[in-house]
């Protein structure tokens, strides 16, 4: 028998109808703040996919070339995607305000919480370089796992700038700065010895890179630690722009309501070359193993690289596959209704007609209803409807009919109640 290929995988109905509500309510939340759809191609020209990812992410791109040997590749994320329309659609309004949800691909290795084909749906703002935007977007990403019922969970915060400042503090070459962050980036996978191997392959010495793991293991709340930070980068203005750039994030943070969820993490590098200001990751606590379950940041430089204007952005992705899991085992989607409220069952073939009539006149006001396709006996479709979880089922007898009334059956007391035909749909 064929099976899905490897780092795939199927989805049930019963577990499709818990992606769609998750995807229904983050879309929700998206629009509610003014972010609007944008489609693009699943595939992109591989040139286009290649700048400025990192070699991890480039190793990871699936590539093939076309009947024509055009050099092609699937989207790893959205991000690129969003350049390419920016660059040749000057005529976008600014603040251009985009969310995009849908499947991705990456050429990893698959674990049973990491996936090759995966979703992420994500928001992104273009045209506004004040922290305001990378504010925003977090309080998107928090009102969008409040709204599926998700608590529990911290935004660790970082500036790639106080990373550039870091490694002119300790004594690196600039131009080795990409692989600092890759490596730094990697500790909380590969641990502190992995971390050192990585940097001494990017040619730091031991001194260097053990300086480099103090200063990058500060955290804590955001007034306090940027101010120490601060402190620690007196006459390195790059750094101390990124400083700015928290503490302005921190204080909007308060006016949309999120600023109990930050932390600054000193450590957080993210592994995508073309951040240029504030990175952030979302944690779920006391799931570690999940790791971060949201993540994005700024790309300043981004656009003009894809031939447009030089253009501010940032945004932020929530992984779908991450977040599915854990809702589950939090019991979240217990008590919800999924999938049809009603099922409606003839009592007889006499009266098929009738409980089509009926089933058409629940769905055009709005209630979602099954029927029997099979011509089942009613037992049958009674057992039917319970293995589906539906609650009612609507029972349509032909004596019932001719009075103007059909029997409403609750599933789970195993109650039977007659109800008149004008009353039905406000009685379910």
């Amino acid at each position: 028998m064929f099976q899905p290929a490897r780092g795939t995988r199927d989805f049930l109905p019963e577990e499709m109808l818990r992606r769609n509500w998750v995807l229904d309510r983050i879309r929700e939340v998206f629009e509610a703040y003014g972010y609007e759809p944008l489609g693009t191609p699943a595939f992109e020209s591989w040139e286009m996919l290649k700048i400025k990812s990192g070699e991890d992410a480039i190793n990871q791109i699936y590539y093939f070339r076309d009947k024509s040997d055009r050099e092609l590749g699937l989207r790893f994320e959205w991000t690129a995607s969003l350049c390419r329309v920016v660059a040749s659609h000057r005529e976008l309004p600014r603040p251009f305000k985009r969310y995009a949800i849908g499947p991705v691909w990456r050429y990893e290795r698959p674990s049973e919480k990491r996936f090759r084909e995966f979703w992420q749906a994500d928001v992104d703002v273009v045209g506004v370089a004040d922290p305001i935007a990378d504010t925003e977007v977090l309080a998107v990403a928090v009102d969008c796992l409040k709204r599926i019922g998700f608590e529990g969970f911290i935004i660790r915060l970082n500036d790639r700038r106080i990373l550039e400042a870091f490694v002119e503090l300790v004594g690196l070459p600039k131009e080795r700065s990409l692989d600092v962050f890759r490596a730094v980036d990697k500790i909380n996978k590969i641990g502190v010895d992995g971390v050192m191997e990585e940097l001494r392959n990017a040619g730091a010495s031991a001194e260097a890179s053990t300086r480099l793991l103090e200063l990058t293991a500060l955290k804590g709340r955001p007034e306090a630690t940027i101010e120490e930070t601060r402190e620690l980068l007196k006459g390195l203005p790059v750094g101390l722009s990124g400083c700015d750039a928290l503490a302005s994030i921190a204080g909007y943070a308060a006016a949309f309501g999120i600023e109990p969820y930050l932390m600054v993490d000193l450590s957080l590098a993210r592994g995508l070359d073309y951040y240029t200001g504030p990175v952030f990751e979302v944690y779920a606590e006391g799931f570690k193993e999940y790791g971060s379950i949201s993540g994005g940041g700024r790309y300043d430089e981004l656009i003009e690289l894809f031939g447009g204007e030089p253009t501010p952005a940032t945004g932020i992705s929530l992984g779908i596959e991450r977040i599915v899991p854990l809702l589950e085992r939090k019991g979240a989607f217990e008590g919800l209704d999924l999938g049809p409220r009603v099922y409606v069952a003839s009592a007889s073939d006499a009266v098929r007609a009738k409980a089509i009539e009926v089933a058409q006149m629940l769905r055009r006001s709005g209630i979602a209803a099954d029927l029997d396709l099979m011509s089942r006996s009613l037992t049958r479709q009674l057992d039917y409807a319970n293995r589906r979880a539906i609650k009612k089922v609507v029972i349509v007898g032909e004596r019932e009919f001719r009075e103007g009334c059909v029997a409403v059956r609750d599933m789970e007391t195993a109650e039977q109640r007659k109800v008149k035909l004008e009353e039905l749909t406000r009685s379910l």
